[in-house]
């Protein structure tokens, strides 16, 4: 009986009587493959040209078996990260690629055939794969920076804070669709300018504190939290200051 494969590592499993003369390689090889799980780094600017598939190779190190993936270039459209089915996992992202000056692309972690979630721009976020889909365990925000000169709307990720600059035009960011209890959007005022040119939240058919109209920021220097509650409540505020 021929060799077998782990799951979630795809490291050989030797069957009795086989592979005479090769344990030491492949003994070798799956240790170096839980180094790789346990402590590999990969740094990759395959989004600048296009989507990235990690890899799970049988009995051998690959792509994405790394532990921490830093994820580089500059995005030209929508970009997805893609875990294979099947296999648990757990990864951790760190989105340091660039965006153009007036469009703000997104970067989706998924499996093959399953839903996954949005990186807000700037994070680092943990994210598992239970074999099926791909989910947030934990994140360390970053920020994201609408300069109205050249963006005045902008469709916000669970997890974004954004730095809104209004000093040209107002803008209009959209609150995220179908957003899960606990959502948190983040927004500043970034130079007091909002009497000037309004932030104007909509809403996306969500309430806002219960209330059925979008949200305009009209006082310069405001900086808070909306956090999604409930179909209800919808998004409330989690701090305020003005």
């Amino acid at each position: 009986m021929a060799s077998s494969f782990s799951t979630n590592s795809k490291l050989e499993l030797v069957t009795t009587g086989e592979k005479a003369g090769l344990w030491g390689t492949i003994t070798n090889t799956n240790l170096q493959i839980l180094e790789q799980l346990s402590t590999g780094y990969l740094s990759s600017a395959q989004l600048g040209s296009g989507d990235l598939t990690l890899a799970l190779d049988n009995g051998a190190t690959s792509n994405g078996k790394n532990l921490y993936i830093k994820l580089t270039g500059t995005l030209g459209a929508n970009r997805s990260v893609t875990i294979p089915d099947s296999a648990e996992r757990v990864i951790v992202f760190e989105d340091a690629t660039s965006r153009g000056t007036s469009t703000l692309y997104t970067i989706t972690v998924k499996t093959v055939s399953g839903s996954g979630v949005v990186l807000p721009i700037g994070s680092t976020s943990l994210v598992y794969s239970d074999g099926t889909n791909v989910s947030l365990g934990l994140r360390k925000q970053g920020y994201v920076t609408l300069n109205s000169s050249t963006i005045t709307a902008y469709t916000a990720v669970d997890g974004d804070q954004i730095l809104a600059n209004t000093t040209a035009n107002p803008i209009t960011v959209t609150l995220p669709a179908s957003p899960a209890t606990g959502a948190e959007v983040l927004f500043v005022d970034a130079r007091g300018t909002f009497a000037n040119n309004n932030l104007i939240i909509n809403r996306n058919s969500q309430p806002i504190n219960t209330g059925t109209s979008n949200l305009t920021l009209t006082t310069n220097g405001q900086a808070f939290s909306l956090v999604y509650v409930d179909s209800t409540r919808g998004w409330a505020y989690k701090t305020n200051t003005a």
